[in-house]
Parts: C-alpha cells; sequence; structure tokens
C-alpha cells in the first residue's frame, strides 16, 4: 500500500529552471527552517519520502501534536465538542484521539445507541428526525458533527473504531463489515486517522484486528494502539495495512514496571527500537502518562504524574526520532463533568478546567521548536553527547543538516564531542520548555580537549528542563 501525495512544482515549460527550488520544497528547504503550520485548508496526510515522519498534501511536515480525548463522544453535547476542539485548535494540537465505541452499548449523552443487539455490523441509523426533537441526530451524525467541527479547525481525528476489552464480543466478519461501514462513510474526509485496538494486546482475536484493518484500508493512515508498556510493532510491524507504529510507554514508573522489556519511563528506548526495523516507519509515543493521573494509574495515594514529567517524555520520545507525540490529562481523557459523583483514577478535576493546566499549554512549544528548523533530514544523534547518563540523567540528541539539539531534564550539565558536530562554527542558544523562550548563549564555554560543555541555569532537580541549540553559523 502506498500512501504517498505526488505533485508537479510547475508546469513543465518551467521544469529546468524549478528543479531545483522543487527539490529543496519535497525536501522541507534542506538549509532552511521548516514553516510552522499556517491555517490554511486541511489537507490528507501521507508518509514522508524517508518513511520517518508525516507530511501534509503539499509536501511540508506534518508534526503530531496529539490531545487524548477518549470519552468525547459519549459524554459531551454539540457544544461542549465544539469548546473542547477550539481550545486545542488555540493550543496548536492538530490530532485528538478517541473512541468510537468505548463499548458495544454505547450511548451519547443524548442517549443515542450506537448499535442494535450489541453488533458492530448493525450500527442504529436514522434518517429525518425532527428538528424540534432533542434527539434530532443520532450517535454517529453526533461523531460526524466532531468530526467536520475538527476539520474546520485544521484538528485530525485518530478514531479507535472498537476499545480493544470488547473484541472478544466480535467476529471477524462483524469486523470486517465495521472496517467497510466506517471507511465509506469516511471516505471523503480527509482529517481521520484509524487506530485499531484500543490498550489491547495484538496477540489476542490477531485475526479480528487483521479484518478491521484491512477493511479500513484505503487512503487513511492506520496504525494500533497497544496495550501499556507494549508497541504497535510487537505484532504489526509488516501488517499491509499498518502505516506507522504507536506505542503506549504507559503510566508507571521506573519501579512499577514488570514488563520483561522493563523499559520504565525510557519510553525513548520504544523509538530506538522501532527506528532499526526495516521497513521503515514513523513511530510515535500515543499514551505517555497523563498529567494529573496516579503513578501506576490505580493506586490514588500515589503521587500524581505533573507537567515536567510529560514534557519529559515528549522531548526524549521526540528526539530519539518520534514523528510526534500525544499529551493527555486524567480529567480530559475521561471528560470529566460536575454530575460525575466519582472520576475515575482519582480525578476530581472538571475536564473545561483540566484544559488550562500547564502541560497542555507548554506542548505547542516543542512542535514549534521541531517545525522551525529543517525537519525531514532530522536523526536522532546520540553519539555527540559524551555525559549521556541514565533514567533521568539521560540526554538525547537530535541533529539536521545545520543544527543539533541536546535536552536535559533536570538542568544536568552538557558535554559536546565537538568534532562529532557537522559543522565547525556555530552559535548555542538555550531553548526554555516551560515558556518556549529561546535565548542566545553570549558567550561560549572554552573547547578543551575536543569537548565543550555548557551548564543550564538553576539547581540540578526534576523540571529544571532545558534544550540546548546548536546552529550552523550562516
Amino acid at each position: 500500500m502506498i500512501k504517498r501525495i505526488l505533485s508537479k512544482c510547475l508546469p513543465i515549460a518551467l521544469l529546468l529552471i524549478a528543479f531545483s527550488a522543487c527539490n529543496d520544497k519535497r525536501k522541507n528547504k534542506k538549509n532552511e527552517p521548516a514553516e510552522v503550520e499556517k491555517d490554511t485548508a486541511l489537507t490528507a496526510l501521507s508518509i514522508s519520502e524517508n518513511q520517518r515522519y508525516f507530511q501534509q498534501e503539499n509536501g511540508e511536515p506534518f508534526f503530531w501534536l496529539g490531545d487524548t480525548g477518549w470519552l468525547m463522544f459519549n459524554r459531551l453535547d454539540r457544544d461542549q465538542i465544539k469548546h473542547y476542539i477550539e481550545d486545542r485548535k488555540e493550543k496548536k494540537f492538530n490530532v485528538i484521539q478517541a473512541m468510537v465505541l468505548h463499548t458495544l452499548e454505547a450511548v451519547n449523552v443524548y442517549q443515542d445507541s450506537a448499535l442494535m443487539n450489541k453488533n458492530v455490523a448493525e450500527p442504529v441509523l436514522t434518517d429525518g428526525a425532527k428538528a424540534s426533537d432533542s434527539l434530532q441526530y443520532d450517535f454517529w451524525d453526533h461523531i460526524d458533527y466532531a468530526v467536520k467541527t475538527a476539520e474546520e479547525n485544521n484538528i485530525y481525528m485518530a478514531l479507535v473504531p472498537v476499545w480493544g476489552g470488547n473484541i472478544k464480543d466480535v467476529t471477524i466478519e462483524e469486523a470486517r463489515e465495521y472496517g467497510k461501514f466506517l471507511a465509506e462513510r469516511y471516505k471523503e474526509q480527509k482529517n481521520i486517522i484509524w487506530l485499531v485496538g484500543g490498550d489491547t494486546f495484538g496477540n489476542e482475536y490477531t485475526d479480528v484486528w487483521n479484518a478491521l484493518g484491512e477493511s479500513l484500508d484505503q487512503d487513511k493512515l492506520i496504525t494500533f494502539h497497544p496495550r501499556g508498556r507494549h508497541d504497535s510493532s510487537d505484532w504489526f510491524h509488516n501488517a499491509s495495512w499498518l502505516d506507522f507504529n504507536m506505542f503506549q510507554s504507559g503510566h508507571r514508573t521506573y519501579d512499577q514496571d514488570d514488563t520483561e522489556r522493563n523499559y520504565g519511563e525510557d519510553n525513548w528506548r520504544y523509538v530506538k527500537t522501532d527506528y532499526n526495523l526495516k521497513p521503515v516507519k514513523p513511530t510515535l509515543d500515543g499514551e505517555p502518562s497523563y498529567e494529573g493521573i496516579p503513578y501506576g494509574l490505580h493506586d490514588t495515594l500515589q503521587p500524581f504524574w505533573k507537567a515536567h514529567e510529560i514534557r519529559r517524555y515528549a522531548y526524549w520520545s521526540v528526539f530519539a526520532g518520534a514523528a510526534g507525540f500525544t499529551y493527555g490529562h486524567s480529567a480530559v481523557m475521561q471528560m470529566h463533568r460536575p454530575e460525575d459523583k466519582t472520576g475515575a483514577y482519582g480525578n476530581k478535576k472538571i475536564w473545561t478546567e483540566a484544559l488550562e493546566d500547564p502541560g497542555a499549554k507548554q506542548m505547542q512549544y516543542l512542535k514549534e521548536l521541531m517545525l522551525n528548523y529543517p525537519y525531514f533530514d532530522r536523526k536522532p544523534d546520540s553519539a555527540l553527547v559524551v555525559n549521556s547518563g541514565e533514567r533521568y540523567d539521560y540526554l538525547p540528541a537530535t541533529s539536521g543538516d545545520a543544527y543539533s539539539m541536546i535536552y536535559t531534564y533536570n538542568g544536568r550539565t552538557i558535554e559536546i564531542d565537538v568534532k562529532k558536530l557537522q559543522f565547525d562554527d556555530f552559535e548555542a542558544y538555550w531553548f526554555d520548555p516551560r515558556t518556549g523562550k529561546k535565548s542566545e548563549i553570549k558567550k561560549l564555554p572554552k573547547i578543551q580537549n575536543g569537548m565543550i560543555t555548557f551548564d543550564p541555569e538553576g539547581e540540578k532537580e526534576a523540571g529544571n528542563d532545558w534544550v540546548l541549540i546548536l546552529e550552523k553559523k550562516a
């Protein structure tokens, strides 16, 4: 399956004159910064030429900045959906992940049921209801409204057709018919991405997942959303329908991880694994720890994950080579409302209040940072850092043709091997992930024994995070 958008730069009469410019555009102007996304018409997404990232129809880079709104179709009315989407647009999110069917008994806020007899192959469709009727649209029309509202706000909807816990009650044929229904219904929508799975294992009911993925496989990007501390590539990397990988690094700390791979909080390790697979495919963390949810998820007496910890997941994974990142907040993913007496996972915050939590506001700075530099040539560059440590001392690096970036989560000193830089003469800057501000280091440290050491301001502590940027002098 090939999902690329090919276009001509100029009429053939001007081809020889324009060849160089066209080639640079396709490769994202290799010696110029990428343009940060403008508020233009939304286009279909495809995989970049190097198979590592996403791109728009015109060849410009698309950095996936997702938000997790799992239960928006069940718990929000149309006005609330509009408010949520417009807020996420304002904060520069460009993808929202949501469940189509949380359960096979799914009912929306208007009490519209999704299915007949809990059968995914029998969606309940209603035509011609009266405008005065509070049930003037069915379950699927409500989702259509959200999808189109997102499109108007330049946001893509990454939809989970049916959450993983329900798949035991779905046959292969039902999955195939349901996939065809969804593919036909949304064939004209350019802002749909499919997330097969849903917090589940791909080695269980594999034939059902394949039937669903294959039936959805038209011109939309598709991946698999796995169980916590697992990766779509564990089971489906070579599946014909899977365009990119998604892993769920999950909500557990280093000490709580009981999986065999034992990556703990090192979500960058999933990226490193996927980055070396063949065929090459993009990958990203589709569910790290949520802001405002307990360490380990279930024990509400544990500390709750904070914004600086979510920033760490974002920068670690992206600098390791991920094509984007998905943020989540406990209150927003479950759309916790005033009328909900008890929130899941110890949540007491209303979703509208949680929209303004610091982590949600700070994610845009990573997206802007990535798009302000040549994008498609960006690669992980761990050899650049001499003192790259473990766990919270880890110092990931990423480099392009004329720049290098190194992230420190705790304000740790950064030692650079100058011989590993792709340029000799450079300027240096500190970038603040908390504010998005970039400031020049006016007096560079001395190079000693081929090494140069940069010391961020502030004490060494969790959340004193910085990005060191080295730019080739013009």
